[in-house]
């Protein structure tokens, strides 16, 4: 989550813009989804969307406090929460995790920019943790033609390599589903690319996801080290440990954790080095849980252990406040 609780803001106007540019870049990848699997990922979204904003004001109304959902921070937890999880998620563990992502990862730690982990990820991490088999379902898109069902469940790019398959495997599974028409290497990059494969509802489209990233760069709502340094680490790592770095980069969530997940200005380092020295960390983490771990994928994982290394990274590479360079020669 990009900006969802930040201590930078200086206005809630200031709060509503950034955050209202982190949906406008998440719109592209939102739509998407839904036309790759149809009513159950608008069910999805709008449930998870609407639980974190009543989350939200219920546990504020609870505790004596203001409810602050007009900052729209709990619709973009929401919505995170919503675009990194299965289509076919059970409504009622999409809501749950919506209220754990806000009430226990957000509220629980003093609000909004106090939080220690990204919400959406510790909501996703919990749901993963608490029911395992509904969150690593995955399913073929079939759009608004036909319901999603056990019929059209399909494995992942990152599953169908982690269990011992081949790019050519991953190829076939593209055909079956009718995403592509070939098998060969090329192909399957590109089908990877558009986005047209079984995935989570937002994840799928690196090109989507690129221009998402784009907007908030033109508008300035994120920041380029982390998640470059993110990609970066994990193509390098991936080509070291003998593994495709390509098709690493192009599959599974890593892509949207960078620009999406990673550039959090409260659980990410401060500082320009410290950014840079997450990245690494989230995406060698990510690489070395793909490779070794239970789970074919390890972005969420990743990013929420450099979350935890944050404040030690801030206390090591401090921001001196108000020093500024000498020019060379100057006396």
């Amino acid at each position: 989550m990009i900006l969802a609780s930040s201590p930078h803001f200086s206005s809630p106007v200031t709060s509503r813009r950034l955050m209202a540019n982190v949906l406008i870049a998440l719109a592209p990848v939102t739509l998407f989804g839904i036309y790759l699997y149809g009513f159950p990922a608008l069910l999805t979204i709008v449930v998870s969307v609407a639980t974190a904003l009543a989350s939200d004001a219920g546990f504020r109304l609870l505790v004596g406090q203001k409810p602050r959902v007009d900052d729209l921070s709990a619709a973009v937890t929401g919505l995170l929460l919503a675009l990194v999880l299965p289509p076919s998620t059970p409504l009622w563990m999409t809501a749950l995790g919506a209220i754990f992502a806000i009430v226990v990862a957000k509220e629980f730690f003093g609000g909004l920019g106090a939080n220690v982990f990204n919400p959406a990820l510790i909501g996703r991490a919990f749901l993963i943790m608490s029911f395992p088999a509904a969150i690593t379902t995955w399913h073929k898109p079939v759009g608004f033609s036909s319901p999603l069902t056990d019929a059209v469940t399909s494995a992942t790019p990152l599953n169908i390599i982690k269990l011992g398959g081949t790019m050519t495997d991953v190829g076939q599974s593209f055909v079956a589903s009718g995403a592509a028409a070939t098998t060969d290497y090329n192909s399957v990059l590109q089908t990877l690319f558009i986005g047209t494969r079984a995935g989570c509802i937002g994840e799928s489209s690196i090109l989507l996801i690129l221009l998402g990233g784009l907007f908030l760069l033109l508008t300035k709502t994120m920041d380029w080290r982390a998640p470059l340094s993110m990609v970066v680490t994990a193509f390098v790592a991936s080509w070291a440990l003998g593994m495709d770095p390509v098709f690493g980069i192009l599959a599974g969530g890593l892509m949207f954790g960078a620009v999406f997940m990673a550039t959090d200005y409260v659980t990410a380092p401060l500082t320009a080095r410290g950014k840079l020295i997450f990245g690494f960390g989230a995406g060698l983490i990510t690489v070395l849980i793909r490779k070794w771990g239970g789970y074919p994928e390890g972005t969420s994982y990743g990013i929420l252990i450099m979350n935890a290394a944050t404040p030690f990274l801030n206390r090591l590479i401090q921001k001196k406040y108000g020093y500024v360079v000498p020019k060379k020669g100057a006396v």
